[in-house]
């Protein structure tokens, strides 16, 4: 996401690149860059104006100290101003009551009952809520069966009533039975029409009247950059929903909506959709994204998202087997588990500051690891806990049985070895080793 953004922008940082300071002349022609990338990131030409503006007159502003280049300075002040266009702070649902009530708008396609399946996951998971999926869509024919599919997969129970046509009744019945079966949170999915018409916005307003959520998100399709913007406007106007969803955030988007719903409708962003699995979801942070567009990185969501996959008794134990150099394949094949269970490859390699860029044409597959698990899976017991048995025989079954080369055999069982080195290294007191190891790896380039 935001590629061609952070290609552009970064272009136009490039134009201060051996200034000795920042004038009115040099930083003309940087700023027009900006207004340029921002446009084709189909960004409103109003508020590319303003947001240039904002920037240039606090890049002049500013007293450039000899130790930050020009070109540093000005990726600073634009990180600061799309940030603070983006919202500026991360804000929260709000779950006051009991049960909480969400309320789910948006159009036909924008990904609402998707959502819906994804933010009771992340309720149930993060959160430790207890929540009711309820299928308000009385319309769209599949959409019922969707929920109750979608609802299975995350194990979270999906109060339907496939007789009734009324969704104002659905959704009073749906707290009754949820106040009666210890349910904490209902999120009401909705109807949604391929525009924007009257009966639509009656209806949800209807159902907005009877149920009084505490919380009223609105879903749009990233995708459909500006149209997206207006379509928001259209439905606080009638709504005064509580915050934006943003889904396909992964796809092949400008990203306009991202950076200008905020600024239109004055609601922030509270989720951004980022895949198709159900844990898919994340918190919206304008900053973590103002340093993903400017190539910087996330390195805050990369930790918390290995926070959330790790087992503190399990790192212990871990440890312990690596200091006593009795780290094997078993363990190597549950670190991959672990990784994998953090989402999509090629987006947290991305998260990590400079691979951005250096990612942009490669095409890293979300089965990355096949291999390696194949390799690892083919082979016995007795070879996974003591990989020094592995000899020419052995490696050459594996091969053969994980539908691998000799080749590829050997290379991991040479990368397994260097790891388990250097995972020593990091545990016995190796902190001063590797530091001495890298300075001899320094001299030995010069």
């Amino acid at each position: 996401m935001f590629e061609g953004l952070s290609d552009r922008l970064d272009k136009s940082f490039k134009i201060l690149k051996g200034q000795g300071r920042i004038t009115e002349i040099n930083v003309a022609e940087s700023i027009k860059e900006i207004r340029k990338a921002l446009i084709e990131a189909d960004v409103s030409f109003k508020i590319a104006k303003k947001f240039t503006n904002d920037v240039k007159e606090k890049a002049l502003g500013m007293d450039v100290l000899s130790a930050v280049k020009p070109g540093e300075l000005m990726v600073k002040i634009v990180h600061d101003e799309l940030a603070d266009l983006m919202g500026g702070e991360q804000v929260n649902i709000n779950l006051s009551t009991k049960p909480a009530i969400i309320l789910i708008a948006g159009l036909q396609g924008s990904g609402k009952t998707t959502f819906s399946a994804k933010l009771a996951n992340y309720l149930k998971t993060k959160k430790g809520l207890q929540p009711l999926l309820v299928a308000g869509d009385v319309y769209r024919p599949a959409a019922i069966d969707q929920l109750k599919v979608l609802g299975e997969q995350v194990s979270v129970d999906v109060y339907t009533e496939e007789d009734n046509k009324n969704p104002v009744q659905i959704a009073k019945h749906a707290i009754k039975h949820a106040r009666e079966n210890s349910k904490n949170v209902i999120i009401v999915d909705t109807a949604g029409r391929l525009a924007i018409d009257e009966q639509m916005m009656n209806e949800i307003s209807s159902v907005k009247d009877a149920i009084n959520p505490n919380e009223i998100l609105f879903v749009v399709d990233a995708m459909t950059g500006q149209d997206a913007v207006n379509t928001a406007k259209a439905f606080n106007d009638r709504l005064d929903f509580d915050g934006v969803v943003l889904t396909k955030l992964d796809g092949d988007t400008r990203g306009g909506a991202a950076l200008t719903i905020k600024a239109v409708v004055d609601k922030p962003i509270k989720f951004v959709g980022i895949g198709e699995k159900m844990d898919a979801l994340d918190l919206f942070h304008p900053s973590r994204m103002a340093d993903r567009i400017l190539g910087m990185g996330d390195i805050v969501t990369l930790v918390e998202k290995a926070q959330e996959q790790f087992d503190e008794e399990e790192a212990r134990k871990l440890q312990k087997k690596i200091a006593k150099n009795q780290f094997n394949f078993n363990d190597f094949l549950k670190q991959i588990q672990q990784i994998k269970k953090m989402g999509n490859v090629k987006d947290l390699m991305g998260m990590i500051p400079g691979m951005g860029k250096a990612l942009k044409d490669v095409d890293v597959d979300d089965d990355a690891f096949k291999g390696i698990e194949a390799i690892i899976r083919s082979m016995t017991p007795a070879e996974r806990e003591n990989p020094k048995i592995l000899n020419g025989s052995r490696r050459k079954r594996i091969a053969d049985g994980s539908g691998n080369s000799i080749q590829e055999v050997n290379r991991l069982i040479k990368q397994f070895a260097e790891t388990s080195k250097m995972m020593k290294m990091m545990t016995s007191g190796g902190g001063r080793k590797m530091a001495n190891m890298m300075q001899g790896m320094k001299g030995m380039r010069k």
